[in-house]
């Protein structure tokens, strides 16, 4: 064999090296910058069923798989491009841009307070900012509702794993590991979701088809339990919205100088898990979500009107600007 060939095997073999070690690390950085993400991936996974609670039954999957594929679309598509443009390009508008993204939330989960609270009011409210009403619009109106939403929690994942990338490593690197913890989080969150909404379906089959007391038993108890569940975790959902929102504002406060509510949180927190420290670190987690939550309901609160009575109707106006010159382009019918 030739000495030419054998180095040749060597530099193969050396890059092959290199190869392995880079997607070791790309699994372990990976890893690490979606367990920092868990806490808002958590949330994203208790948000969605409730957007399928009250559809029929063979509708559940398939809403659940349009609104995986706008996540995915939401992450890979724009997030991910968008997040590294950003970090390198005008990092300041970081913060911002998520405040935006956490003011929304505030104001979807607290509409859906109003709307618990209030119904006749919050269907005034609906109908003032148009809200479909047939079975097909609403279903629409739902998935488009969940994308939007998960957007914002999508937002958040991916600048919590790009903050938790080592500044050095290269631009390829931290656009592989976006990716990877996209694609990784999507799947987990939305066959999570999958499972949740159709427990009751296998319940159903169990008890149907099993000759095992048990497992009849089992299937049975899921069929009574889901609806109760899937009502809870939309309720888990709404709060989620509403603390990740307010946790999201308070943090970007503190980022503008203004951290007097995230310090007197943070006091809070501490107290709490010191007051009880076999539980210390749910304690403090409580406390600082509820904390949180208070934020995020005002803020939605006082954002509620500005939607109804500001942004939705200059939304309409623009939007019969623009239809009535269509119309217009068009010119009149002829028949």
């Amino acid at each position: 064999m030739s000495v030419g060939l054998i180095a040749l095997l060597d530099d193969v073999a050396a890059i092959a090296k290199v190869a392995a070690a880079s997607l070791d690390d790309v699994a372990g950085q990976a890893a690490k910058a979606g367990a920092k993400a868990a806490g808002v991936v958590i949330d994203d996974a208790a948000v969605t069923p409730r957007y399928v609670v009250g559809f029929a039954a063979e509708r559940e999957l398939p809403i659940v798989a349009k609104i995986a594929v706008g996540s995915l679309k939401n992450k890979l598509l724009l997030l991910l491009p968008a997040a590294l443009l950003l970090s390198w390009l005008a990092p300041w508008s970081i913060t911002p841009l998520l405040m935006i993204g956490g003011a929304f939330l505030c104001y979807e989960g607290t509409e859906k307070v109003y709307e618990a609270l209030f119904p006749h009011k919050a269907h005034a409210h609906e109908k003032a900012l148009g809200a479909a009403g047939d079975a097909g619009a609403l279903e629409r109106q739902k998935i488009a509702g969940a994308i939007k939403t998960d957007f914002i929690l999508s937002a958040e994942i991916m600048a919590i794993t790009l903050a938790a990338l080592p500044e050095d490593d290269p631009f390829w690197m931290k656009a592989v590991l976006l990716a990877v913890v996209g694609l990784g989080i999507t799947v987990a969150v939305y066959g999570a979701v999958a499972l949740i909404v159709k427990a009751d379906d296998a319940g159903v089959a169990l008890a149907r088809s099993t000759s095992s007391a048990v497992m009849r038993g089992l299937g049975r108890a899921l069929v009574v339990a889901m609806p109760v569940f899937l009502k809870v975790l939309s309720v888990v959902g709404t709060a989620a919205m509403i603390w990740v929102g307010g946790g999201i504002i308070v943090h970007g406060l503190a980022h503008y100088g203004f951290s007097a509510i995230e310090h007197a949180l943070a006091h809070a927190s501490e107290a709490a898990a010191h007051a009880l420290p076999a539980a210390g670190g749910l304690v403090g987690w409580l406390v600082m979500a509820a904390g949180s939550g208070v934020v995020g309901l005002v803020l939605g609160a006082a954002l509620i009107p500005v939607a109804g009575y500001v942004l939705a109707p200059a939304f309409g106006a623009v939007r019969g600007m623009f239809g009535g010159r269509k119309a217009a382009a068009d010119g009149p019918a002829h028949g």
